[in-house]
């Protein structure tokens, strides 16, 4: 088969898998485009390296600096265009052109093509697994994966946010991650360690530093909720949540009980208090159970 005709009947499938990609994106009400790089801006990149020309996995490439609006998120073209021109590039490799590599930025595990395209959409349609491309590594504080989402970049954007502002890395180097499932959760951990802040200079009857608001409300609140949390198994029977998540509405939890109670109960207590209260059914069923026979 002569290499235009060959590439027109590519094309033409390429066109139908992209409109029925489209179509099945819509009816799930989720996005179908690439990661814009400019989300990756959020993460705070601290600096870039150029590390040369390497071979990358053409299935780690999942964004693009300027046309991410022009592929749906697997690389298929989406506008005629786009197609043409991926129609163009197919034709030279048939007859054996050889292309030239690209030009991508490395964010983690992720690649977001600077320069290339067309040639990474090629790469995908005819299964080629390896690409040659020339790299710009981007030192990011929270590491970015080849299947993270839209949403997961804009957490992860919330994330390095929170980290510039308390530090909290370089205060407590051995810290673990802290991640929502949620968006604009990190705000309501500053207003936490603003809070923090200011009983701790009431009750010292001094002026307490930033950095050492923040680690007190590391070591004494969030660290032994989140223990708290594990000694219980409670995450299990909160499917698709985090620590974090837990965190917070054991610590909503914690506020309602002192406001009912007059007391302040440890993490421990709250979050016992908390897995009664909105744990599964079967649970919350046997502590009223075992409430109306003892009592």
């Amino acid at each position: 088969m002569r290499p235009h005709v060959q590439a027109q009947a590519e094309a033409e499938r390429l066109e139908w898998r992209a409109a029925l990609h489209e179509l099945l994106h819509r009816l799930k009400g989720e996005p179908n485009l690439l990661l814009p790089f400019h989300q990756v801006l959020a993460l705070r990149p601290k600096g870039e390296h150029p590390l040369g020309l390497r071979t990358i996995e053409v299935a780690k490439v999942v964004g693009s600096v300027d046309r991410y609006e022009d592929f749906d998120h697997r690389f298929l073209p989406k506008t005629p265009h786009t197609l043409e021109r991926w129609k163009r590039l197919r034709v030279l490799q048939l007859e054996g052109v050889e292309l030239p590599p690209i030009e991508v930025y490395q964010v983690g595990e992720a690649y977001f093509v600077k320069d290339g395209n067309h040639r990474v959409a090629l790469a995908r349609a005819t299964g080629q697994r390896f690409i040659d491309a020339y790299v710009i590594a981007l030192e990011v504080p929270v590491p970015v994966e080849a299947s993270d989402t839209l949403k997961d970049l804009i957490l992860k954007g919330e994330y390095a946010h929170f980290l510039e502002k308390t530090r909290l890395k370089e205060l407590l180097p051995q810290v673990e991650e802290i991640r929502f499932t949620t968006l604009g959760r990190y705000d309501l951990l500053l207003d936490h360690i603003a809070t923090r802040q200011y009983f701790k200079g009431l009750e010292e009857n001094r002026e307490i530093p930033w950095e050492e608001a923040v680690v007190d409300w590391y070591e004494n609140l969030y660290k032994p909720t989140v223990e708290a949390i594990r000694r219980l198994g409670l995450l299990r029977e909160f499917p698709g949540r985090t620590e974090a998540d837990l965190y917070l509405w054991v610590m909503d939890h914690r506020y309602f009980l002192a406001q009912e109670l007059g007391a302040d109960l440890g993490p421990e207590e709250a979050a016992r208090s908390y897995e009664a209260r909105f744990g599964p059914w079967w649970k919350r069923l046997g502590g009223w159970l075992k409430k109306a026979i003892l009592g």
